[in-house]
C-alpha cells in the first residue's frame, strides 16, 4: 500500500496598503482557525512554511501579514513569493483603499504613515503605493476596503476564506444557579425558576437535569416546552445577526435556583433546538452542577 500523501499546507500572504485593514483581516482569519503571524519579514516565509509542513495537520492553514514595516526586508517579497508558489498552495491577498479613505483613517488614529518621514500623509501613501505596485499586480485576491467598515471587511474575509465546516457562530448554552451569581459574560440570560422545582420532589432531589426522570419532569410542566420553543425561535434571528456582524462566540445562560435541575434540563433542550440553525455550533456547559 502506498503511503498517505501528506496534506498540503494552505498558505495565505496578507499585504497591502497601511491603513487598509490588515489587522482586521488577521483577526478574522484567526477566528476562522488560521494560524496567523503578523509583521513577518519576507525572509521568514520559507521557514514558516517548512515548519507548517513539518507540523502537518496541526497547522493546515497559515497566514502571514507582510507589509512595509519590514523595512528593507520588504524588497525581497516578490522574489520570495515566486519561489514559494512552486510546491505550495499559496495565495496573496492585497488590501487597498483610496487615498481619501487612508488619509481619513490615519487622521482618526492620529498616527503617521510608516513611509511619511518629514513629508505629508499623502507623501507616505504615494510612496507606499509605488513600492507595492508589483505585488498588487501579481496578487491573487485584491480587496478594496475604501467603503467597508471593520464588520463588513471581516464578513468579506469569512465569505472568501472559511471552510464549509467552519461555524458561523459557536454558542455555549450554560446552565447556572442564581444563588451562585449570574454569569457576567453571558450574551443572554433566561430564568427557569417559573417552573416547579424538582428539589422538592423527594425521589428527584438527588438527581439532576441530566437524568431522564428529572428532565421529563421539568419539560412536562405547563409552559416548559412552550418556553423552550419560543426562546429558540427568538434566538434564531439573533444568531443569524451575530453571523452577519462576525460575532463568532456567544453564551446563552439558563438559570434556576441551584443550577442542578431545571436550568440543566432546559439548557439541554434549548441547545438541541438552536443547534439545527444554519452556521450554529452548540456546546453545553453546566456551570454549577455538582456544587452543594
Amino acid at each position: 500500500m502506498a503511503p498517505d500523501t501528506p496534506q498540503q499546507q494552505e498558505v495565505l500572504i496578507v499585504t497591502g496598503m497601511s491603513g487598509a485593514g490588515r489587522s482586521t483581516v488577521a483577526n478574522a482569519l484567526e477566528d476562522l482557525g488560521w494560524y496567523v503571524v503578523d509583521n513577518l519579514p519576507p525572509q521568514m516565509l520559507r521557514p514558516l512554511v517548512d515548519l507548517a509542513e513539518h507540523a502537518g495537520s496541526t497547522l493546515p492553514r497559515i497566514a502571514a501579514v507582510v507589509d512595509v514595516r519590514g523595512r528593507d526586508f520588504f524588497s525581497d517579497l516578490q522574489e520570495i513569493i515566486q519561489a514559494l508558489r512552486s510546491g505550495t498552495q499559496l495565495r496573496v491577498v492585497f488590501l487597498e483603499a483610496t487615498d481619501q479613505a487612508l488619509v481619513r483613517r490615519f487622521e482618526q488614529v492620529r498616527r503617521p504613515h510608516p513611509l511619511q518621514g518629514n513629508g505629508t500623509l499623502l507623501d507616505g501613501i504615494g510612496a507606499e503605493r509605488s513600492r507595492l505596485s508589483p505585488i498588487r499586480e501579481s496578487s491573487d485576491i485584491i480587496i478594496d476596503t475604501s467603503d467597508l467598515n471593520i464588520h463588513q471587511l471581516a464578513t468579506t474575509v469569512q465569505e472568501r476564506f472559511s471552510h464549509a465546516d467552519t461555524a458561523g457562530v459557536q454558542v455555549t448554552v450554560m446552565s447556572f444557579g442564581f444563588k451562585y451569581g449570574a454569569p457576567t459574560d453571558a450574551d443572554g440570560i433566561a430564568d427557569a425558576r417559573f417552573l416547579p422545582n424538582p428539589f422538592w420532589v423527594p425521589e428527584l432531589r438527588a438527581h439532576s437535569g441530566l437524568d431522564s426522570e428529572v428532565s421529563e419532569y421539568v419539560l412536562g410542566q405547563t409552559g416548559a416546552r412552550d418556553f423552550v420553543d419560543a426562546y429558540a425561535k427568538a434566538l434564531e434571528p439573533v444568531l443569524a445577526g451575530y453571523q452577519r456582524e462576525n460575532k463568532r462566540h456567544a453564551t446563552i445562560a439558563i438559570g434556576c435556583t441551584g443550577g442542578k435541575h431545571r436550568s440543566v434540563a432546559i439548557a439541554r433542550e434549548l441547545a438541541e433546538k438552536i443547534g439545527t440553525y444554519p452556521g450554529v455550533v452548540v456546546n453545553v456547559k453546566h456551570r454549577d452542577l455538582g456544587r452543594e
